[in-house]
């Protein structure tokens, strides 16, 4: 029987320590692959812990691929091979031993949400849900102690005051240890995708998830660098497709990938590192866009905090978490790209202003957005709930599923309907609803799944959700 002491856990909660133990002894080999784990009954009265407490580790277990359930069984522990990846390749970098899918002409991203009754699709943020009177606050003190810096130019990565905050946040939620000098800040994650196709090479064949989100692959196309789009199964993006694509660069998102909603497991996670081993050019962008909004459990770690070969370049913004229309995101580079990029592309200007830059430094190190980020998941939990209720009341009378509620801010819907998925998006905009289908997200049409609608509820308010979800199912 697992056995551990509950007296040194420091800040953590009981079920986050019991998850660290057990994912410890996994990693460690302690507990060997496919082991049965006990009861979460036996093992709650062995602990003198509540069943509860146990449930919420397994849960956080399962979820990062730890684990896995057998229906009727019990829990058993998966088969991970976690070693430290060391490159197939000499110090001179020698090697050792689909069709497109015609879209609806409808772009998914520029839809506004006032050009809707109810927006199914967008990211909008409340006035209502943003700190105003913290952030005028703040900005206030900035104009007030930070004069001098203030007209001072930025280095092209960022103030260093930020970055220090960033690196910090990341530490503490993310797991991710990176030094300030490893971050770039830039106006959006667009802007920061330009410069790594730069510093990386436009003669590099970047590979994109299929289905994914569209704009990504836009900018590749927009820069002419050669971009390949590979399928994904039930754990993520597929490796031995990506073998055979001859992509230097994979970009992934392994937290919630947009539009299905997979959190890929830590297997595949150690899968994705090995690939990018077996050469110097070989790299993975992650992007964790809305990684802290799971509404089960803890954030699943980042892919770059087990990185050990500097493979991985960590993408995140404030869009997702403090506003839409705030255009401040940053990547965290390994150090071997970094020396690089002071090489080579330091001569860009930062494009987030100063005074940006050092309120959002203060709101972090005060404590403020990580509050911020609380409540504002309080919020989207409520938000979720509510559609969900309405939704399977819904769903009685008509057959369809609800999939990946708990990832983030958009879940999906499976519905039984005669309707092509173009037909129901063009009745949806005769009531005024914006909606968008699962299928509009692929480039191969061979793997296109009709009559799944991705639904993002960020945008929707509490008063309105029993009548937005009737209007949405009156189109069916």
């Amino acid at each position: 029987m697992l056995t551990y002491s509950f007296e040194n856990r420091g800040n953590d909660s009981l079920y986050e320590f019991l998850y660290k133990q057990i994912k410890h002894d996994i990693n460690s080999g302690k507990l060997i692959p496919n082991e049965k784990l006990p009861s979460k009954r036996a093992l709650a009265k062995h602990l003198n812990i509540s069943t509860i407490t146990v449930e919420n580790a397994y849960s956080q277990l399962l979820a990062e691929g730890y684990i896995y359930s057998v229906p009727k069984s019990g829990y058993y522990v998966s088969n991970i091979v976690s070693e430290k990846y060391k490159p197939d390749y000499d110090c001179h970098g020698k090697t050792a031993d689909l069709p497109s899918f015609k879209l609806i002409q409808r772009d998914l991203t520029t839809n506004l949400a006032e050009d809707y009754e109810i927006d199914f699709v967008n990211n909008y943020t409340a006035p209502e849900n943003f700190p105003f009177t913290i952030w005028t606050r703040l900005m206030r003190e900035t104009l007030s102690e930070n004069k001098d810096k203030l007209m001072l130019k930025s280095p092209s990565t960022g103030v260093y005051e930020l970055r220090c905050a960033i690196a910090d946040y990341l530490y503490q939620f993310r797991g991710i240890d990176a030094e300030p000098d490893q971050i770039i800040v830039g106006a959006g994650t667009e802007y920061l995708y330009g410069l790594l196709i730069q510093l990386l090479g436009h003669d590099k064949i970047y590979a994109v998830e299929d289905p994914g989100y569209r704009k990504i692959s836009r900018i590749y196309a927009a820069n002419r660098v050669k971009c390949v789009y590979i399928p994904l199964d039930e754990q993520g993006i597929n490796i031995e497709a990506l073998d055979n694509s001859d992509a230097d660069v994979v970009h992934i998102s392994p937290s919630h990938h947009f539009p299905t909603g997979i959190v890929t497991p830590i297997s595949r996670r150690y899968e994705l590192l090995k690939w990018a081993s077996k050469s110097k050019d070989r790299y993975i962008i992650e992007d964790d866009y809305d990684s802290e909004f799971r509404l089960l459990g803890k954030p699943i770690p980042a892919l770059q905090s087990i990185d050990n070969s500097e493979k991985v370049i960590y993408m995140n913004t404030f869009s997702k978490s403090l506003a839409s229309t705030i255009r401040i995101s940053y990547m965290v580079l390994p150090k071997t790209l970094m020396e690089r990029y002071n090489r080579e592309l330091s001569f860009y200007a930062c494009t987030v202003s100063n005074f940006e830059q050092y309120t959002l430094a203060k709101f972090i190190e005060r404590g403020y957005f990580e509050k911020h980020i609380n409540r504002m998941r309080n919020h989207y939990r409520k938000i979720r709930d509510d559609i969900l209720i309405h939704i399977k009341k819904h769903l009685k009378e008509k057959n369809g599923r609800i999939m990946e509620e708990n990832a983030g801010l958009h879940f999906l819907l499976q519905v039984d309907t005669k309707f092509t998925d173009e037909e129901l998006i063009a009745k949806a905009v005769k009531k005024g609803i914006n909606i968008s289908c699962l299928s509009q997200y692929y480039h191969s049409r061979v793997n296109a799944v009709q009559n799944i609608l991705v639904i993002n509820y960020s945008g929707l308010k509490s008063e309105n959700i029993k009548e937005s979800v009737c209007k949405l199912f009156d189109i069916f």
